[in-house]
């Protein structure tokens, strides 16, 4: 959530069929994760990275993949094959690609195969290549070793049918990985978490486009209410990659966004800090730790083209560097500084709350109309300023099925909970887009 500007205007919100044979199915159980609690809310050199079709072939390969059961031939009539009966597609082999800028949207696929396949055709009217989705540790393996694959690969599934890249987020430890967490922290040894990745990667290899390593970890909130520590998290980074990239070469790995936030340790690092800490942590380069730096750039009461200088000379817009959508530009800079000028930057959360309800998020909200509005602006601003470092862009959300207006998460949506949409998902969806190449 983005707390009030009383606590120092903090951000603290929120592979292929022969794969399929290496690791068995579970009977699944659970339900999604909480939402990131980021914006209110729960690059590589040469060549550029650009979203790219589907492989030569895919589509063919999709054709026993269907979100609902396929009926087969056979004698007496046709079989009907159920989703989580299926084989998984084929890998895809040629490099994942992104535009500058790219467009991802975050869904929430976990629990209802029904919702997940709506949103996966929202996504793909909207024109938006990448879908966001948690997989959370603690609800794929269970114990040590012990895998729940049942929910995952439907997901890997319909976001195939639908031809659209997952850009999968990992966190949310297991209890018996780090016990007494309010909400998520670091494991206690960071070979259980190389453990779990490298076996959604071989599972999944060819199928998961990103992962994004944590969320927030600039928070204690995030980081198991401890302050937060830039050393152990380039070690999860390294580590991470290492297991990612051993697995499936072609995915891309991208850092946590941080929460934009002026607050101290213990219970935060503004996220400039952090991240200069984090390049020194990782020796001044990112190479072997991450492909693409991750940010967060909510726009709060801000336009988007309102510049971190002029945030910070407007108590309209909150008096602050980080209360504006070009906070990343302050975030490229530090990248550019320790030599990393050829590397690209993901905007992992991105939006601007209509919430008037919850007073903590009051002081900047902006009327559906402007939520849309600023939206398409934002994605124009960063075509034109932006590359071409920019990759994909994520906007917050397609809502949780289960929201409700108490929920201060349910007001960054660009449709209702049950589908319906927003002023925002049409201004997107109408919205002229860089090409896919």
């Amino acid at each position: 959530m983005i707390p009030s500007r009383r606590l120092q205007r903090s951000w603290t919100l929120l592979a292929g069929v022969a794969m399929a044979l290496a690791l068995g199915a579970c009977l699944g159980k659970g339900r999604d994760l909480p939402t990131e609690q980021a914006p209110g809310i729960d690059a590589e050199p040469t060549p550029v990275l650009r979203g790219a079709p589907l492989p030569d072939g895919f589509q063919s390969a999709l054709a026993a993949v269907t979100p609902g059961p396929t009926e087969t031939a056979g004698e007496g009539g046709p079989t009907v094959v159920p989703l989580d009966e299926q084989p998984l597609p084929m890998p895809q082999i040629e490099p994942v690609t992104m535009s500058a800028p790219d467009y991802g949207i975050q869904a929430f696929l976990w629990w209802r195969p029904e919702v997940a396949d709506r949103d996966l055709d929202l996504a793909k009217r909207m024109g938006f290549r990448w879908v966001k989705q948690i997989f959370g540790w603690r609800d794929i393996e269970l114990s040590k070793g012990q895998f729940d694959w049942t929910r995952s690969d439907r997901i890997v599934k319909q976001a195939a049918q639908h031809g659209r890249q997952l850009l999968i987020r990992i966190d949310h430890q297991p209890e018996w990985a780090r016990f007494g967490c309010n909400l998520m922290g670091p494991p206690q040894n960071l070979q259980d978490l190389a453990d779990y990745l490298t076996a959604v990667a071989t599972r999944y290899q060819g199928l998961i486009g990103a992962y994004q390593i944590w969320n927030e970890p600039n928070l204690a909130r995030e980081w198991c209410d401890l302050a937060p520590d830039p050393a152990l998290y380039a070690k999860m980074l390294n580590v991470s990659y290492a297991a990612i990239k051993a697995a499936d070469p072609r995915a891309l790995v991208i850092s946590a966004g941080l929460s934009p936030t002026g607050s101290q340790p213990p219970e935060a690092m503004p996220d400039d800090e952090y991240l200069t800490q984090l390049y020194e942590a990782m020796g001044g380069s990112s190479d072997g730790h991450f492909d693409i730096l991750g940010v967060h750039a909510a726009g709060f009461a801000a336009p988007p083209e309102i510049s971190p200088d002029e945030a910070a000379a407007n108590a309209d817009y909150g008096s602050e560097r980080f209360f504006t959508f070009r906070r990343v530009e302050d975030l490229r800079a530090i990248q550019v500084s320790f030599g990393e000028r050829d590397k690209r930057v993901a905007v992992l959360e991105m939006g601007w709350t209509s919430d008037t309800v919850n007073p903590a998020y009051a002081w900047h909200a902006v009327s559906e109309a402007e939520k849309a509005d600023y939206l398409v602006r934002a994605y124009a601003y960063a075509e034109a300023n932006w590359q071409p470092w920019i990759a994909v862009m994520s906007t917050i959300y397609l809502c949780d099925q289960d929201w409700t207006p108490d929920d201060e998460q349910y007001w960054w949506c660009v449709n209702e909970p049950d589908g319906t949409e927003r002023p925002a998902f049409a201004a997107l969806t109408a919205m002229r887009k860089v090409p896919a190449r």
